[in-house]
């Protein structure tokens, strides 16, 4: 039987029964860290496209945690990194219909 059906709390599982012991796994800022934990401890490639993928999913989830200066420096580089990626696609373009039209 279930501690929880004689009345008694059941015992934390995962991180907050190896790692963080005596924080309430309830607490929204303990929920945080224990997230941020298992993706610092994740190790995956990030030599594939999946890999990539979400190390973006990563920094947009932080990024939308951010507040004031850090998270206009976040915005501008995103700002910048897409501008880089259309001016390419722009210049590919171009050297295409040139290329195919001459």
């Amino acid at each position: 039987m279930a501690r929880a059906e004689h009345g008694e709390p059941d015992e934390p599982a995962g991180r907050f029964a190896d790692d963080l012991i005596g924080l309430d796994p309830h607490d929204p800022e303990a929920q945080e860290f224990a997230a941020h934990l298992d993706r610092i401890q994740r190790c995956e490639s990030r030599a594939t496209v999946e890999g990539m993928l979400r190390g973006v999913g990563d920094f947009a989830h932080s990024t939308n945690r951010l507040r004031g200066e850090r998270r206009i420096v976040a915005v501008l580089l995103v700002v910048l990194m897409l501008f880089g990626v259309g001016l390419t696609v722009w210049n590919a373009l171009v050297y295409m219909t040139a290329t195919f039209a001459g």
